[in-house]
């Protein structure tokens, strides 16, 4: 299927691995121009040279404000323009929300909003001023139920959950769609550390934690980052015009509510 993307320029943020690098690779194969970025700048490099499509790998933290101008110099003067902005970045680290700090609550705010914030306001303009664009966070299954010894993702990507969909009617006469897309056990490395975390917190093996994640899951199974990018990659392309404002899940039917 054509998703009719060919020719569109798209900045993955966070795309050297995991979901960030399974989006990229589909939209490539869409024929979109990629952005690839990262703090491993040889790493962005090579998977730019990579892919079937015109494409750039940029180092840069953006989580930094010059590491995020860097990065929207560079997409700016290689292709002029983006269409579509994918919201990416690492995830913080587990814990408790009773032993939250007032220091960890901003440091949420720092890894989670504030350099999709900057992205997009970077980004948005010229999205309305084309009436063309398509803004996607990869967030988390936490959005919709919060999930347990994750309080920092959770209370960091429901905030973001709160711009995007305010965001979402504020653009929507412009051609402009803003979503989530929530994952929920994908096989990265995220989810592989986080199984060990796990599993070292209780005292048993990682096989027994997949195990229990697996039987938790309708679907029995961890989702594929192929499957993952294909979905996000549908989100960002032309047939998607009316989906807006929505958090869809990628999770083999892991949160039970509608």
């Amino acid at each position: 299927m054509d998703l009719g993307i060919q020719g569109k320029t798209a900045f993955v943020a966070a795309s050297t691995g995991g979901l960030g690098l399974a989006v990229a690779s589909a939209l490539a194969r869409e024929g979109a121009n990629l952005v690839i970025t990262g703090r491993r700048g040889e790493e962005a490099r090579r998977i730019a040279a990579e892919l079937p499509s015109a494409a750039i790998g940029v180092e840069a933290d953006l989580c930094t404000h010059d590491g995020l101008t860097a990065a929207v110099t560079a997409a700016n003067a290689r292709f002029g323009s983006v269409d579509i902005l994918v919201l990416n970045g690492p995830g913080p680290a587990p814990g408790t929300a009773a032993g939250l700090t007032s220091a960890d609550m901003s440091s949420a705010f720092d890894l989670l909003l504030r350099p999709q914030h900057g992205l997009v306001s970077s980004f948005l303009p010229g999205m309305r001023n084309r009436r063309w664009g398509r803004i996607l966070a990869i967030g988390s299954s936490g959005v919709a139920a919060p999930l347990p010894n994750l309080a920092l993702s959770n209370t960091g990507r429901a905030a973001l959950a709160g711009y995007l969909k305010t965001l979402a009617a504020e653009v929507a006469s412009d051609d402009v769609t803003v979503n989530m897309l929530l994952p929920g056990r994908i096989a990265t490395e995220r989810t592989r550390g986080l199984d060990l975390a796990a599993a070292q917190r209780r005292g048993v093996t990682v096989d027994l934690i997949e195990a229990e994640s697996r039987a938790s899951i309708p679907a029995g199974r961890y989702g594929s980052t192929e499957e993952f990018g294909a979905t996000a990659a549908f989100l960002c392309s032309g047939f998607a015009s009316y989906v807006t404002g929505t958090a869809l899940r990628c999770d083999g039917g892991l949160v039970r509510s509608l």
